[in-house]
């Protein structure tokens, strides 16, 4: 069940400015070109060895792609379906979870772009009324900074039961704000970072207010046409993937109990917040593009690269994570988790190497931490031998200590 390449392919070309939805674009040469440090050539001996660790410890199937200056490594390891035996593989489409809350940000960063927004102005100037607290900011959603609740935590308590709740049901945005409005804040508007689903709910609902059209065409046209992503779809509320792709799987809560097939279903309970679709090559082109400065102005950016400290290893922008890994090496993109499939998608400070990687279960945390360490993988490579074995860095250890559904609910 296991296959791996390695080899030479053209990535996306350069990507045709004037088609992109944008008043202001970085120019060669201007102060947003980024410098990088040489990275070392990614480890394609450690990706394997992370997919065949993962699958041992329950998910059916994991691949991971890499994108470095237009070589590109491929590795996979076990089932996209569990029903025909088939294997998986780094050109299936797949669900991304919360990697959506990247492409959300990017459309109000280039509507910010148009003055269409101001990021420090309150929610409730453009949404009248629809948040208890007029000092809660743009800019605090996109950070998670609100300190609004996130109702997936109630939502997703009991990961089977909560998913078949609401696996065919569609929700409202209004409808899924005022789940969170139900409780308490978790905080003053800028307080603190405290990661809520609800915060990007609210996003999506600025988008379509300031645009008067749906996300779905917000995206369309704004990103996935201008950047060719062919396999980058937002169906919701349809429950089917188009194309070839790598079914889902949710580890049950009770130990032990069968995998519960989970790729069917309308994402209604996340919309803007996680139910896009992609592929690993669409997922490295846009984050290539995004941190390569061709989706919004230089000044844009830099303002999505204005860090939230999480933990010793890891910020949040405006819908963009930061990680730090065991080499030093800072690395940008998100996480994705949405019922049946762990995503990591991230690339480097230049766009020049990106990495997707996907494992096809969710609700295992052992699996997600172990997915992780595609990252040291990918952007570190290898490991230099030493004497002694060296204790791995908290980095190395724990990348994800709980999801993104349910952020507050422990998983182990």
């Amino acid at each position: 069940m296991v296959s791996a390449t390695v080899g030479r392919s053209a990535v996306l070309g350069a990507v045709v400015l004037s088609l992109l939805a944008v008043p202001a674009q970085a120019a060669p040469g201007t102060a947003h070109t980024r410098a990088a440090a040489a990275l070392p050539a990614p480890d394609t001996a450690g990706l394997r060895s992370v997919l065949r660790s993962a699958v041992a410890q329950g998910a059916p199937g994991a691949m991971a792609r890499v994108d470095d200056h237009g070589t590109v490594y491929k590795e996979v390891r076990g089932l996209a379906d569990r029903g025909t035996r088939r294997g998986i593989g780094t050109g299936d489409r797949f669900r991304v979870g919360s990697v959506t809350k990247s492409f959300s940000a990017v459309v109000l960063l280039q509507l910010a772009d148009a003055h269409k927004l101001s990021l420090d102005a309150p929610v409730n100037r453009y949404l009248p009324g629809l948040l208890p607290d007029d000092r809660i900011t743009v800019r605090h959603v996109l950070s998670h900074r609100s300190g609004l609740y996130d109702y997936t935590n109630d939502m997703f308590a009991k990961s089977v039961s909560g998913f078949e709740a609401v696996r065919d049901k569609v929700f409202t945005y209004r409808q899924l704000v005022n789940l969170s409005l139900k409780k308490k804040r978790t905080n003053a508007p800028g307080a603190a970072y405290a990661y809520s689903n609800t915060n990007f709910v609210v996003a999506g609902m600025l988008i379509e207010k300031l645009t008067g059209h749906s996300v779905r065409t917000e995206y369309q046209n704004r990103i996935f046409k201008p950047l060719k992503l062919n396999d980058t779809f937002y169906v919701h509320p349809d429950t089917k993937l188009p194309g070839t792709y790598t079914r889902g799987y949710l580890t049950p809560d009770t130990k032990g109990a069968a995998l519960v097939d989970s790729t069917r279903q309308t994402v209604s309970w996340a919309q803007s917040a996680g139910a896009i679709i992609s592929s690993a090559h669409d997922l490295n082109t846009f984050y290539s593009a995004l941190l390569g400065g061709r989706l919004m102005s230089s000044a844009r950016l830099a303002e999505m690269e204005r860090w939230t400290k999480v933990n010793s290893t890891t910020a949040y922008g405006l819908g963009l994570r930061r990680r730090t890994l065991s080499c030093g090496t800072s690395v940008y993109g998100h996480t994705g988790t949405v019922q049946g499939y762990y995503t990591y998608a991230f690339t480097s400070k230049d766009g020049k190497r990106s990495l997707t990687a996907v494992a096809n279960t969710s609700n295992n945390a052992t699996v997600l931490n172990t997915m992780a360490g595609t990252l040291e993988s990918a952007f570190c490579g290898k490991k230099k031998a030493s004497g002694t074995t060296r204790e791995r860095t908290v980095s190395e250890r724990h990348f994800e200590r709980y999801e993104d559904i349910a952020p507050s609910v422990a998983r182990d």
